[in-house]
């Protein structure tokens, strides 16, 4: 309980948020949970990952604490949720702590938006002590980041690495962005072997043709001509184990296709020939 001095109240208030870091991080290793689960984002790594593409200046907005899992350089103080990880921000946590305690009033801090994601470029501190004390929201002024490939607040470190091959897989299969959530992948070579799969599609297109195809051409027809039609039979054959991942569902049985009969159709022999080798 708050004492009514402003800067005993603030030791407390760090003690509490230290407390809980350590508590969090023992609860997460006892309950089996990735490692990173509570590691703080580093932007450049993050950006680097998705692919920058431009940025915006949006101004003042009022931003959820939750969707602030990030920073631009301070990676080793804090953890996702902004409990300080070791004694190293005691001083100036307290002052900010005691400071607000005693009514007075803070500059909005800075973020950056990658997607749904916020980083702190200035106002970690007013962050951690927001949340120690239970807010929801704070003032922030915000610049979006613009990237090839989005984010959502849930990302974690070990995310990187599927989202820089996602990234290219967007570089060389230009969906539209309002097609790409249903692409989804969890192993990064896969990303690859898709494209490389959409791209012969798309060669043999332009052979049967006659004409040529540029690479969102490509990507929207080998979408609505090959993909969809390809998914639905399949999901009516049983062939999709789980929706949720129907596109590794089409990347594997189209590998097992061409090597059980060196055939590029879709048709009633190749289901067939998937239920034989199932059994």
């Amino acid at each position: 309980m708050d004492t009514g001095f402003p800067d005993a109240d603030a030791r407390d208030d760090f003690s509490r948020a230290r407390r809980r870091q350590v508590l969090a991080r023992l609860g997460a290793r006892l309950r089996g949970q990735p490692g990173d689960i509570d590691v703080i984002l580093p932007f450049d790594e993050v950006v680097a990952a998705l692919g920058r593409i431009g940025e915006r200046q949006l101004g003042l907005e009022v931003v959820e604490l939750d969707s602030i899992v990030g920073t631009v350089e301070r990676a080793g103080e804090f953890d996702r949720r902004f409990r300080p990880t070791s004694a190293r921000s005691r001083e100036r946590f307290q002052q900010i702590a005691a400071a607000e305690r005693r009514g007075e009033s803070f500059p909005p801090i800075d973020v950056y938006r990658v997607g749904d994601a916020h980083f702190v470029r200035d106002g970690h501190h007013r962050v951690a002590v927001a949340r120690a004390r239970g807010r929801q929201v704070i003032e922030a002024s915000v610049t979006e980041i613009l990237t090839q490939t989005g984010a959502g607040a849930d990302l974690r470190v070990t995310d990187l690495p599927v989202k820089s091959h996602e990234r290219l897989l967007w570089e060389r299969v230009p969906l539209p962005q309002e097609e790409r959530g249903r692409i989804r992948l969890r192993a990064p070579g896969d990303h690859g072997l898709l494209a490389e799969g959409v791209e012969a599609w798309g060669f043999r297109r332009m052979q049967a043709e006659g004409v040529l195809l540029d690479r969102p051409t490509v990507a929207r027809r080998w979408l609505a001509e090959e993909y969809e039609p390809v998914v639905t039979m399949l999901g009516d054959a049983g062939l999709i184990p789980d929706p949720r991942w129907e596109t590794e569902a089409y990347l594997r049985l189209a590998g097992e296709r061409y090597q059980l009969l060196r055939t590029h159709a879709w048709d009633a022999t190749v289901v067939a020939a998937f239920r034989r080798r199932r059994k």
